[in-house]
């Protein structure tokens, strides 16, 4: 065998995707505004594009796309079984991202915004100039303005601020003062107890009895009344006193103030009813319309610079592939968009109650596409409907078994159920999570204990034990 290097010839055959395909792709994860980004791009870029009605006079253009999409009544899916419990019709139990009167509304233009609310630290600095007594302890203070979280807390330890700054801790100790002396009252507080501390010294409410109250905040989060009643020294009218003055003070008092400026939620697809079923279309508000200008081609094309006629060439090719990718772009979110709305009929018209268990691969076969397309579809993608915005992502949800064998439940619908009864229980009747999977199977969820736990934890609902401690300490007042 011999160990010498030589030249092999080997014939192979493999699958690249081309640069345009890899492009395309990408164009069809992207948002409505993110197409906006590219598409302005891609204007300054290529002088044959033009942002513009199409020509009437040219044929050749690629066609637009259709504007809608309309579901008839009669479509499969519009005779759906009824996924609800009994008593759950006609109640949306979801939380949309945002809500319009109609569904044909567009988003808000720049000039509806309005200007953006001032951030705890502007509202801040506009303060601190009259708090702080001396230039030096004015640096400080803006110092640790700038460390403060969203909530108005000082989470960085003082003796290390007094360290990176090369201050006495006095010092740090006297700017803080002077931040804690700020409106909001409660901002720059190192812990829970602080905060509430200065608000009951602003309302001069501060004696030996709430003082004592507040070091101990974890008894009053178990609920131990009578050994904080045995503490303080008080009677139960002094100290239903103390705890309704102790609700009354705010625990994050820097959420009263605008953080960072947070892009808005613009939908991409919008959902109405008809007579006779639904009408989808894309945003128009946000929807790029390109077209190739023809008259500046024919206008270049006639120069007899060859190196000019081949790169004009090559921008009008780019220009036909991006027309065209954008039209097939908008066509495949559209078929996408129309088979999500018939599989899901009974929450558009019902509410949440009605959520079927769908998955992209049953949205895939029914329209004949590829898993992952649909994945990709219903990435960044929201849908404006009567109900609010949903992200089409919400719509794809496991399946529960129902007890009577005929079908299944989306989780969606037995979080909302896990909901409704928790809201509507008792001070004295907390239910359990044994006592929420009876009532659930009455109502035709057969679920185990540990799913039921795992569903309330996941929508934020606290175990029984936690329930009827906020329940006890919200009606001891």
């Amino acid at each position: 065998m011999s160990l010498a290097p030589r030249l092999e010839v080997r014939q192979s055959q493999s699958l690249v995707m081309s640069p345009q395909l890899q492009q395309a792709i990408k164009l069809l994860a992207l948002s409505n505004l993110e197409i906006e980004a590219f598409v302005g791009t891609a204007l300054a870029d290529n002088p044959l594009l033009d942002a513009s009605a199409p020509d009437p006079d040219h044929d050749d253009l690629p066609p637009a796309p259709e504007p809608a999409a309309a579901i008839p009544d009669d479509h499969p899916a519009a005779d759906s079984p009824d996924w609800s419990a009994a008593g759950a019709e006609g109640r949306d139990w979801a939380a949309p991202l945002a809500a319009t009167p109609s569904a044909d509304a567009a988003g808000p233009s720049l000039d509806d915004r309005g200007a953006a609310e001032p951030t705890l630290a502007q509202h801040l600095e506009a303060q601190i100039g009259a708090a702080a007594r001396d230039p030096a302890q004015l640096f400080v203070a803006r110092h640790l303005i700038g460390l403060l979280d969203e909530a108005g807390y000082l989470t960085v330890p003082l003796e290390e601020v007094a360290r990176d700054l090369d201050i006495a801790p006095a010092e740090a100790e006297a700017a803080l003062a002077a931040v804690q002396s700020l409106d909001p009252t409660g901002v720059g507080a190192r812990s829970l107890s602080e905060c509430l501390a200065l608000q009951a010294r602003e309302a001069d409410r501060y004696d030996p009895c709430m003082a004592l109250l507040l070091d101990r905040l974890d008894l009053v989060a178990k609920g131990a009344f009578a050994r904080l009643r045995r503490l303080c020294q008080v009677d139960e009218e002094d100290f239903a006193e103390m705890l309704r003055e102790l609700r009354g003070y705010d625990p994050k008092p820097g959420l009263r103030y605008g953080g960072a400026e947070r892009a808005p939620i613009v939908p991409d697809i919008l959902v109405h009813p008809r007579p006779g079923g639904w009408d989808i279309a894309l945003n128009p508000a946000t929807l790029p319309r390109l077209v190739v200008n023809r008259a500046y081609y024919l206008e270049l094309r006639d120069c007899g610079d060859p190196a000019t006629r081949g790169w004009l060439n090559e921008r009008l090719a780019d220009a036909n592939w991006l027309v065209k990718a954008l039209d097939q772009r908008q066509k495949t979110i559209l078929k996408v968009a129309a088979e999500i709305v018939a599989q899901q009929e009974g929450f558009f018209r019902h509410g949440v109650s009605r959520l079927r268990p769908l998955t992209l691969r049953a949205i895939a076969e029914r329209i004949g596409m590829h898993e992952s397309t649909v994945s990709r579809v219903t990435s960044n993608k929201y849908l404006q409907c009567d109900r609010g915005l949903f992200e089409l992502k919400y719509f794809f949800t496991s399946g529960i078994a129902s007890s009577d064998g005929e079908g299944t439940a989306s989780a969606a619908s037995v979080k909302a159920q896990i909901r409704a009864l928790v809201d509507a229980e008792r001070p004295d009747a907390v239910l359990s999570d044994d006592a929420l999977v009876d009532l659930l199977r009455e109502r035709g969820f057969e679920l185990a204990r540990r799913t039921v736990a795992k569903y309330r934890e996941a929508i934020g609902i606290g175990s029984s034990v936690q329930r009827r401690r906020h329940k006890r300490l919200a009606g001891a007042g």
